[in-house]
């Protein structure tokens, strides 16, 4: 049964859409060929899943999207259970001024990447999204606090394994925790990014790209998720030099669009992604 509120919405969206207007529910990830495979971006109400190997930088590329959605003009809380907020602050500054990481924590930057540091400091001051951390119980406030998420228009959470209670198997806390956001993203009208590892990835495989299956919570990644993507970065299964930075990044499942391949640069010294079709200036 629909009530009144939802029948409202939904004229409202029949209103928009047949109007050929542009839709109010989309939040682009700032990369343009992620944005063109999936309609614009992400939206509201959906769960994205981004998945790869441990060091694929699946973490490096959730911030970049959420500091590209923050500078768009979206309300993004980035919401860790592996990082510190100074260590996310940290990889956010390298990113954003192109330094190595190594050098800001040991303070050996030439003038040149100081200069830089101090203007990304200035950018990234105004354009870092919320950090908090993500427990088992935090999502669990969140689920049942209507007013959780009131200000927001992206969560990432990073990773989905953090929203693991130990009190079940973890291929069932994962299917929980995968079911729980979803539901979260349709009832606070709010796109939720989640970083996940993936339990079943086998790296011998004839063709080691991620596969939904990988995934493993049960299949309710691959049920419940309305985007799945796969990382996979050429230079950790080829030794030849020429593949360096070479990045896929695979659109297993688009519940509302295409599967297909985006070609992404990985500059590991900066752990910063760019999009090869129209990389930054």
């Amino acid at each position: 049964m629909t009530n009144d509120g939802d029948a409202d919405r939904l004229a409202r969206a029949v209103g928009v859409i047949a109007g050929g207007a542009r839709r109010h529910d989309t939040i682009a990830t700032g990369f343009p060929s992620i944005d063109n495979s999936l309609g614009g971006g992400m939206r509201r109400g959906d769960l994205v899943v981004l998945g790869g190997e441990v060091g694929a930088g699946k973490s490096a590329l959730a911030l970049a999207i959420a500091l590209r959605a923050v500078q768009s003009g979206a309300r993004v809380t980035f919401r860790s259970g592996e990082m510190e907020p100074e260590r996310i602050a940290e990889r956010a500054l390298a990113i954003e001024a192109r330094v190595r990481l190594d050098d800001m924590r040991r303070g050996t930057l030439d003038d040149e990447g100081r200069s830089k540091l101090a203007a990304a400091g200035a950018r990234v001051d105004q354009q870092l999204p919320g950090l908090l951390a993500i427990t088992p119980d935090e999502l669990a406030r969140i689920d049942e606090d209507p007013n959780a998420l009131a200000d927001v228009d992206l969560v990432v959470v990073d990773p989905l394994q953090a929203l693991a209670s130990g009190a079940r198997p973890l291929e069932e806390d994962m299917a929980v925790a995968a079911r729980t956001l979803k539901r979260v993203a349709v009832a606070r009208d709010v796109c939720v990014l989640a970083t996940s590892h993936l339990p079943f990835l086998v790296r011998d495989r004839k063709d080691p790209r991620p596969q939904l299956d990988d995934f493993g919570a049960l299949g309710a990644v691959k049920q419940f998720a309305d985007v799945v993507l796969g990382l996979y970065r050429h230079e950790m299964y080829d030794s030849a030099p020429d593949v360096d930075g070479a990045t896929e990044l695979i659109v297993l499942k688009n519940r509302n669009g295409a599967r297909g391949y985006i070609d992404l640069y990985f500059y590991k010294q900066w752990m910063r992604f760019e999009d090869m079709l129209e990389p930054d200036r």
